[in-house]
């Protein structure tokens, strides 16, 4: 899906958060940065996969990571999802795609025969230089943090 590869420098980027925050991959200067995207946020699998992430937290920190979950969602809904969840780290509303498509993240899927474009579930490991160290496409909802540090 991506075009990105391991050894690409990740796409520059600025977009909104949830509070409306303008964040940007400069903020992450000097830290490692997971970025993960998601379909939408409060969906079942979604709310897994940022769970599972919310619960290593200290794991990723503890190894210099920040986190950070983008969809196209509003940031009311991104605000809900992650006061509900008490997540730790920020969620980007990227409403227009920008982030999503600077990424390669958006494309044709198909659910239950039905065909339709949308965002691919993939994360995108980050080191310290802005290098795409590790790029995930199957993603395991329930043991992500793992596939990420392990």
């Amino acid at each position: 899906m991506t075009t990105l590869k391991i050894g690409d420098k990740a796409p520059d980027f600025s977009a909104k958060d949830q509070n409306g925050n303008i964040i940007s991959l400069n903020d992450y200067k000097g830290k490692k940065l997971v970025i993960f995207f998601y379909p939408k946020a409060s969906t079942p699998g979604c709310t897994v996969e940022a769970c599972n992430l919310r619960d290593n937290f200290e794991r990723f920190k503890a190894l210099n990571y920040e986190i950070l979950g983008v969809s196209a969602d509003s940031e009311k809904r991104q605000l809900n999802f992650k006061n509900k969840h008490e997540f730790q780290y920020p969620l980007l509303a990227d409403e227009d795609k920008t982030v999503i498509n600077a990424f390669g993240v958006w494309g044709p899927k198909k659910f239950m025969g039905r065909e339709y474009d949308g965002i691919h579930r993939t994360t995108f490991v980050i080191n310290e230089d802005g290098i795409i160290d590790d790029i995930i496409l199957k993603v395991k909802t329930k043991a992500h943090a793992d596939q990420i540090l392990d």
